[in-house]
């Protein structure tokens, strides 16, 4: 069973979603793309721990402060597609990496002397739990930011929160 709750966030209003191990989503649900992707229709509004969890997470990130924990995640998808939210999840709070830092990591890991930057890009762009799987924290080699659905301007306003110096970065 999928269960649905809300969030106001600073940046306008979240739906989370989680399933009986984790949070599974994190959307905004105006001028998002790819907004509820998957959640399924028979999704049942309710309070989970899972959702309480994210709320004080949520609420002491948007205070400007790196919360320290991470509330219990379900990342669901490819093999592909989780490695790389778990990969985003060790990006440190105020800290960015580009997605050729993530293909390299993944052939690496895979023993290939390449991976696609752009494969790794369509996998970031497609994260359904924004913000605490921080896609926004991906930016391209030559300093461009893009690639958050969410949209540019709360890429932007999530990274000044996190105290990120945007003068080397360029909007994409």
């Amino acid at each position: 069973m999928i269960y649905t709750n809300r969030y106001e966030s600073p940046l306008g209003n979240i739906l989370l979603a989680c399933d009986s191990e984790g949070l599974t989503g994190l959307w905004f649900i105006e001028g998002s793309r790819y907004a509820m992707r998957g959640l399924s229709k028979d999704a049942v509004p309710r309070e989970t721990e899972f959702f309480d969890q994210a709320r004080e997470w949520l609420d002491i990130y948007f205070s400007g402060r790196d919360p320290g924990f991470l509330p219990k995640i379900h990342l669901t998808g490819s093999p592909f597609r989780i490695r790389v939210g778990e990969l985003l999840c060790e990006i440190p709070f105020g800290q960015t990496v580009t997605y050729g830092w993530i293909a390299d990591r993944i052939a690496k890991e895979r023993g290939k002397e390449h991976m696609s930057a752009r494969a790794v890009g369509g996998a970031v762009g497609h994260n359904p739990i924004s913000i605490l799987v921080p896609c926004h924290r991906v930016v391209g080699a030559d300093g461009s930011l893009t690639g958050y659905a969410g949209g540019l301007k709360r890429k932007i306003a999530l990274l000044t929160l996190e105290g990120i110096d945007l003068r080397k970065f360029s909007p994409a």
